[in-house]
């Protein structure tokens, strides 16, 4: 896992940082700036000890007792008709008063979207830099963090977290080469109905040792029908549900093993914290890298990653 800086960083402490994204919110404590977070989002839980710092955002459908099906069903109604899924508390923004708003344009359904925060930002008093994320693979994601560490004069922690991060990518892509196998990889980011994960999810398994049984390293993640999956003959399903926790990943497939395809499928199943090591763009990226080597290559790769980061179901 890549280091956060146990001392806060001292040079433009007082920047005063709001994170609309929990990806950005852990690149920015990863560089030691957990102290000048001033707003986060109400998914914001990592690292541990963000309870005290002011949440700015909401989520306006209430999804905690939903199944998948439901899930996808009220969100694809509110982006019908245009009601959005996240909302900014505008008086908090204000209250917080940021000079750097770090937010993004990839997924309206993974945060709240970005004509939203023009909005908000348009009202704010002062002036704020707003910078906005877009990757879609892994070289991009490792950029969102050079990129936050040159706007907090924290470039020289960004570069060194980021030689990390290739260091450890690198070893598990030489690793992995190894293997005179390559096993098909089907990556789920979700389960009723089916998604497929795309942008990293693709490159994380090619640079793991498999093969993405569908979709494209840098295309978005797309519903797909079981006929699909079926065709696509997957030697190994790994169900990294974007939201979800390993324990709630495992419930959610519970409510669904009994369906036709689950009973008739033959090959090898995971599930993982989608949310943790897959969904979103940030640092810990590298460590879902590192799950997938132990998922797919168990004959080089030894389990060392952190317990509830992944388990096989079948």
């Amino acid at each position: 896992m890549l280091p956060y800086l146990k001392s806060e960083v001292q040079v433009l402490n007082d920047i005063r940082i709001c994170s609309l994204l929990p990806s950005t919110t852990e690149i920015v404590c990863a560089l030691g700036l957990k102290n000048n977070l001033v707003g986060i989002t109400h998914e914001c839980d990592y690292p541990p000890g963000m309870d005290g710092i002011p949440t700015v955002t909401k989520s306006l459908l209430d999804h905690s007792e939903s199944t998948s099906e439901q899930i996808n069903r009220h969100i694809s109604e509110a982006m019908h008709y245009g009601s959005g899924i996240y909302a900014i508390d505008n008086d908090a923004l204000e209250t917080a008063g940021p000079d750097l708003i770090l937010t993004q344009e990839l997924c309206e359904v993974c945060a709240v979207s970005y004509s939203t925060v023009q909005k908000s930002v348009s009202t704010l008093t002062g002036h704020q830099t707003v910078l906005s994320f877009e990757p879609s693979n892994i070289e991009e994601i490792l950029s969102s963090i050079i990129e936050v560490g040159k706007q907090t004069e924290t470039e020289s922690k960004a570069k060194a977290l980021v030689d990390q991060a290739r260091t450890r990518i690198d070893k598990v892509k030489s690793q992995s080469s190894n293997s005179s196998s390559q096993p098909k990889v089907l990556g789920l980011e979700w389960l009723d109905p089916p998604f497929i994960g795309g942008h990293w999810v693709p490159e994380m398994i090619e640079i793991a040792g498999g093969k993405p049984a569908l979709g494209l390293p840098k295309e978005p993640s797309r519903q797909v029908t079981w006929n699909e999956i079926i065709e696509s003959d997957p030697d190994v399903i790994v169900m990294m549900v974007c939201g979800f926790d390993l324990h709630k990943t495992v419930s959610e497939f519970n409510l669904l093993k009994n369906s036709e395809f689950w009973k008739k499928y033959s090959g090898k199943l995971f599930a993982v914290d989608g949310s943790a090591y897959f969904s979103r763009p940030g640092p810990r990226i590298v460590d879902g890298v590192e799950i997938l080597g132990e998922i797919i290559h168990p004959e080089i790769f030894d389990k060392k990653t952190a317990e509830g980061a992944w388990q096989r179901i079948n």
